[in-house]
């Protein structure tokens, strides 16, 4: 069996974000596009973080499964990653970035992603979600420290506890 590549991840977001938009209404799979062209990496793991870019949100926005994934050929490196970067509504969002960072495919990921939603152009400031959208951008930023080695885990481990506490009056 022919191991699945990138335009098998391609038609899978084109399959599976069609219609879809954004907050601001751009197609969602603009925004998987500009996560894969951001990914900046070594050459031997750049086809592989590519299609885990392409796919990051599949598993987590859409009736696709990891399960799915392998039974269309995906490698079992890109599928690992991609488990990686799916965040679990049970974990912190903290315990999710730490639990990305020894992966080198799922950390560049992160690290595009975290680049193109925090670019100036895409973030969100809402005047009725202020608060909620500040602590998002600095939980982002945190995450852009801790995994590209600006932030050790102690660090990081207690700005965000510090993020996520409710805003005081």
């Amino acid at each position: 069996m022919t191991t699945a590549g990138i335009d098998l991840a391609l038609s899978l977001v084109q399959q599976h974000f069609c219609g879809v938009a954004d907050k601001d209404g751009v197609p969602y799979s603009m925004h998987c596009l500009r996560v894969m062209n951001g990914v900046e990496c070594e050459k031997d793991i750049e086809q592989d973080a590519q299609i885990v870019a392409l796919l990051h949100d599949l598993v987590e926005d859409t009736p696709v499964t990891l399960d799915d994934l392998v039974e269309l050929g995906f490698n079992p490196r890109i599928v690992e990653a991609l488990e990686l970067v799916t965040h679990a509504g049970s974990q912190t969002y903290g315990e999710y970035v730490i639990r990305i960072k020894p992966n080198p495919i799922a950390r560049v990921v992160k690290l595009a992603d975290l680049r193109e939603n925090a670019g100036l152009d895409r973030v969100l400031l809402r005047e009725g979600n202020f608060d909620t959208d500040t602590r998002r951008i600095q939980r982002y930023i945190l995450s852009y420290q801790f995994l590209s080695d600006r932030l050790d885990e102690s660090a990081y481990r207690r700005l965000m506890t510090a993020c996520d506490a409710p805003p005081q009056s």
